[in-house]
């Protein structure tokens, strides 16, 4: 399985998006520090995953939700009530 993903800081309540094979590995590499776009906002928390059977379905979502405002906006819109 594929993932796409959102994560929260618990710092100041950014957003991050992204995708993944191993959502446990990519959660604690997020944490940790070692991904440049994250790091000055640890810890994080997942607060929204898809799952995709085909890697290319999951490469195409996440573009969707970084690129598209519609599309950011409409996940968000699900998903105010677990947002912090």
């Amino acid at each position: 399985m594929y993932f796409v993903y959102i994560i929260q800081s618990k710092k100041n309540k950014v957003l991050y998006f992204g995708r993944t094979k191993d959502i446990d590995k990519r959660l604690a590499d997020h944490n940790s520090g070692s991904n440049f776009s994250t790091k000055d906002n640890c810890p994080w928390e997942y607060v929204y995953l898809e799952g995709y059977k085909s890697e290319k379905d999951a490469i195409d979502r996440e573009l969707k939700l970084k690129n598209y405002g519609n599309a950011r906006t409409y996940v968000k819109k699900r998903i105010k009530n677990s947002l912090l």
